[in-house]
């Protein structure tokens, strides 16, 4: 089953070198630094091998831990949900839960080109662009992708309004608390002048994953998310691979 999910993946036109050996689950576990206070993430990446296509499901709950999760006591629960093309992810339903205030919610229309927009009841419904991602989305979409040389753009929503955004992209290698890995770095172009930062490493010789995050908020908070734990999963073979 394992060899005919590689070949499909294979045939699929455009499809990246890093994703013919696709798993069906990917546990990644970081820590959370913020000017604020500490906290943890877990996140799960589920492939469902179905007969006629790849669908994926994103899961990420954030809670704060420590003095801090007194003053947060509340959980941010981020869900993205789709399929698999040969072109990377193509997100269907998207949402952002902080404790018990309404989603921000984004629903993609592809067969219209619309996307609806939902933040807290107020809705709004725009045109809907090709390759269009969830910031969730675009964290695992290069697990799918392949990444050009030196920048990519893509549109990129948060539940609450839609952007252009381009990220430039460099190589490091990055020294994390389960080890040293090679990465590809995305980091966002900003306007001049802006406060705003974004910066995504993802695990060259790990399926593409993201393993640490770096960004500074509209709030003007800055949080940082490094890994500590991967385990992967393969259906077929009935085992995982923890790191």
């Amino acid at each position: 089953m394992r060899l005919l999910l590689v070949i499909l993946l294979l045939w699929l036109p455009g499809f990246s070198v890093w994703a013919t050996d696709i798993p069906s689950r990917i546990e990644i576990s970081y820590v959370v630094s913020t000017d604020i206070g500490e906290g943890e993430i877990n996140e799960v990446l589920e492939i469902d091998h179905s007969e006629d296509e790849l669908r994926y499901r994103i899961d990420s709950v954030a809670r704060a831990t420590g003095i801090y999760r007194l003053l947060e006591p509340n959980s941010i629960m981020r869900h993205s949900e789709g399929v698999i093309t040969g072109h990377g992810l193509k997100p269907s339903r998207a949402y952002e839960k902080r404790g018990k205030k309404g989603p921000s919610l984004a629903e993609f229309d592809w067969k219209n080109h619309i996307i609806a927009l939902n933040h807290r009841g107020h809705r709004l419904q725009e045109r809907l662009p090709h390759g269009t991602l969830d910031r969730l989305s675009l964290s695992y979409n290069y697990m799918f992708a392949t990444l050009p040389k030196h920048h990519v753009e893509r549109y990129v929503t948060n539940g609450r309004d839609l952007q252009l955004s381009q990220y430039k992209i460099t190589e490091e290698t990055l020294t994390t608390p389960i080890g040293e890995m090679k990465t590809i770095v995305l980091t966002r172009v900003e306007e001049k002048g802006s406060k705003l930062k974004r910066k995504i490493w993802l695990a060259l010789n790990n399926h593409m994953i993201p393993v640490r995050i770096m960004s500074v908020e509209e709030n003007g908070r800055e949080i940082e998310k490094m890994v500590t734990g991967i385990n992967i999963v393969y259906k077929a073979e009935r085992q995982s691979h923890p790191q």
